[in-house]
């Protein structure tokens, strides 16, 4: 699928809104709307994997709404940036047209926020139900974006089956989003953790293999990695804002460099931003960065443009340390010889900053129907169980699998691991995404103080 393009003026204006949206952000404000629960009756089919009533209004709506999804296209506006994850969502449309004869067409994005200026001047134009976006992959500050401005078709999500496998009302990260209740408005799709990678100043065709050995070196929390940038200067770098990845390495910082706040200051980064908790919380991370600054890579004064640049400079022997959202990357890299063979993934001590990511259908999305079934496929045992596979993606699901059958069960078993991959065994401290307002005050203050160098 081509990339899509809007017209210059209307991308402008679109663009102009999305800024000014961002930025008003933390004047949010949600009502917690609880999911309707799942019917309890003895009278039931298994629909999909799930026990859902024959008469229940959940069964009599997506039986309609799959019927009304077949044969149909779904623009899934989706990050392109990954070769593993393009794969994935070539397979999904292959399984989608074979199971419900829906064209799934991968519109590949640089940055979610191509796809929310798509909505805004849909919306600004009066396109209220033609509009090009049928589903979008989407994380949490783009959700509370989008969420404000009412850009999202609300009230779907209890509508799939598949969505009771997640086990809900017992799993509350599953309708909360960077901390803000979904209200029906997301799905969850995977789960991961801020993951980093070390290649040691090795001979690469010599064997590595202990795995504490060769991570021996390298840094385990936030103290120790400005210990070790100053000890191997020119070694180290982290992508500039707004990227994706380069927030989640700030906000990893700024949640560990305040670590010993009293809770009710630490509970701040889980707020919208206020003047009081800006000038509590932000000062010891600009402090950090001052002093880690001259020891990064070219001094601090370049900054590479995402993870695939920063993994580049890994592979070309450039730096020794790297940082990944995806950890099944990282092998997936070693075997297609971008990374060397010594490069070992793990996980700060200190914390890894973890959340679900989620998908969404916009409020005027041409093809709500399809997108609901192709979404419902997306949360199936079948496609949750392939997605995690290290070989294939190696996102986490967020099915609660424990509740599976013994024979789903095994589907979900992990097989040999790759040299290079996470191991299975290593402890993750899960870090709670701030508030998205956090990123969009990262984003201006990091631009302030060193976006001109």
């Amino acid at each position: 699928m081509p990339a899509v393009w809007l017209p210059r003026l209307r991308f402008l204006a679109g663009f102009t809104l999305l800024f000014t949206m961002l930025f008003t952000i933390s004047s949010l404000s949600y009502a917690n709307t609880a999911f309707a629960a799942a019917p309890e009756t003895s009278s039931v089919a298994k629909v999909n994997n799930v026990l859902i009533s024959n008469n229940s209004p959940i069964q009599t709506k997506w039986s309609t709404g799959e019927t009304l999804g077949k044969k149909t296209s779904v623009y899934f506006h989706a990050w392109g940036g990954d070769p593993q994850i393009n794969s994935y969502i070539q397979w999904l449309a292959k399984r989608v047209k074979q199971e419900y004869n829906i064209d799934l067409q991968h519109v590949k994005l640089t940055d979610t926020s191509e796809a929310v200026s798509r909505v805004l001047a849909e919306k600004s134009a009066n396109n209220h139900q033609q509009g090009q976006v049928d589903l979008v992959w989407i994380n949490g500050e783009n959700f509370a974006s989008m969420a404000k401005y009412q850009l999202l078709a609300q009230g779907w999500v209890s509508q799939l089956p598949n969505f009771w496998l997640t086990n809900p009302r017992e799993n509350e990260a599953m309708t909360r989003d960077f901390g803000l209740p979904t209200q029906g408005m997301e799905a969850p799709w995977g789960q991961a953790s801020l993951t980093f990678y070390y290649t040691p100043s090795t001979n690469i065709n010599k064997p590595i293999n202990a795995y504490q050995d060769s991570i021996r070196h390298a840094p385990k929390n936030i103290s120790q990695l400005l210990t070790w940038a100053e000890q191997n200067p020119g070694r180290f770098t982290y992508p500039k804002p707004p990227d994706f990845l380069s927030l989640s390495f700030l906000k990893y910082a700024l949640i560990t460099l305040n670590q010993h706040q009293p809770a009710q200051v630490k509970s701040g980064l889980y707020q919208a931003v206020t003047t009081q908790s800006q000038a509590t919380l932000l000062p010891v991370l600009w402090t950090f960065l001052d002093k880690l600054h001259p020891y990064l890579w070219h001094q601090g004064r370049y900054f590479v443009a995402s993870g695939t640049a920063l993994q580049r400079l890994v592979g070309d022997g450039e730096i020794n340390l790297g940082f990944t959202f995806s950890a099944a990357q990282v092998p997936a890299a070693v075997e297609r010889y971008n990374l060397p063979k010594n490069t070992r993934s793990f996980v700060m001590q200190d914390g890894s900053l973890s959340n679900i990511h989620f998908i969404a259908i916009p409020y005027n999305a041409a093809n709500s129907d399809a997108a609901k079934v192709v979404a419902n496929f997306m949360l199936s045992v079948e496609a949750q169980a392939k997605k995690q596979q290290a070989k294939i993606w190696g996102d986490s699901t967020v099915l609660d699998v424990p509740k599976l059958s013994q024979q789903e069960q095994l589907l979900f078993s992990i097989e040999q691991q790759h040299p290079s991959a996470l191991p299975v065994s290593s402890k993750i401290t899960a870090l709670s995404e701030p508030h998205p307002s956090w990123s969009i005050l990262l984003t201006r203050e990091w631009l302030k103080r060193y976006g001109a160098q």
